[in-house]
């Protein structure tokens, strides 16, 4: 298999079977450079598992991974709990096990506005500091691909909001290419380029507007799609009326 030559990282047919049960049948996609690609799915359909087999912590029964010769990872975990008992701070932590200028390390940390948390014990920070704590470190490796398994998870609504407009930004400004698990349609519809739907094998992928018409997805999403379909198209043209 190729990995075609603006594709930064490539899976073809990945299967993955646990306990007799098929978590993976022959997924296969591409992320290309400065994309914008969110999986979603239910609960249960193997995101995360997927995830973790193009990361190299699982490996799959059959199928291949390719990666681009430039490909630098930046990954922010579905959930991290400090140990209470370590002493760490968070700039020790942004630090652990890489070394960064410390400039740059400064730089990203006002970009995340984390700058003032430096000193802090790792431990004390609210759910919101540590998701972008988490964000930071990912973004210390200088990446052009950043993966996020669910990065809003357990966090309120306006800590949610201030997240995705961080990672918003990211791929705006720095350009890297965007791989993120989520379950909030309205923002996945907002902000992707492209939205691959998982239930153990790729039901449906494409453009989002594309995909609010595909009959599986509309199957998965029936509830949804009323309210879905009026965000929407609400922000579709409001971007056509700038």
């Amino acid at each position: 298999m190729t990995i075609s030559s603006q594709a930064l990282i490539s899976a073809h047919d990945i299967s993955l079977t646990r306990r007799g049960k098929s978590v993976l049948d022959k997924v296969s996609f591409e992320l290309q450079q400065g994309e914008f690609l969110t999986i979603i799915g239910p609960n249960g359909a193997g995101k995360s598992s997927l995830i973790k087999v193009l990361l190299g912590l699982i490996k799959a029964d059959s199928g291949n991974i390719k990666r681009a010769k430039k490909f630098k990872l930046g990954y922010m975990p579905q959930a991290f709990s400090p140990n209470p008992f370590m002493p760490l701070k968070v700039l020790d932590f942004c630090n652990l096990n890489q070394k960064v200028a410390p400039s740059f390390l400064q730089e990203t940390a006002e970009l995340m506005g984390i700058q003032d948390l430096l000193d802090s014990p790792l431990k004390i920070l609210s759910g919101g500091e540590l998701q972008r704590v988490l964000l930071t470190r990912a973004l210390l490796n200088k990446p052009n691909v950043l993966i996020l398994d669910e990065p809003a998870q357990n966090l309120d609504v306006d800590g949610q909001m201030q997240l995705y407009k961080l990672i918003q930004n990211i791929h705006q400004q720095q350009g890297c290419a965007v791989l993120m698990i989520s379950h909030d349609l309205h923002r996945v519809m907002k902000e992707s380029t492209q939205v691959l739907c998982l239930y153990h094998h790729i039901c449906c992928m494409g453009k989002p507007e594309a995909l609010i018409k595909d009959a599986q997805f509309n199957d998965l999403y029936a509830d949804q799609m009323d309210e879905l379909m009026t965000t929407y198209e609400h922000h579709h043209n409001h971007c056509h009326e700038d």
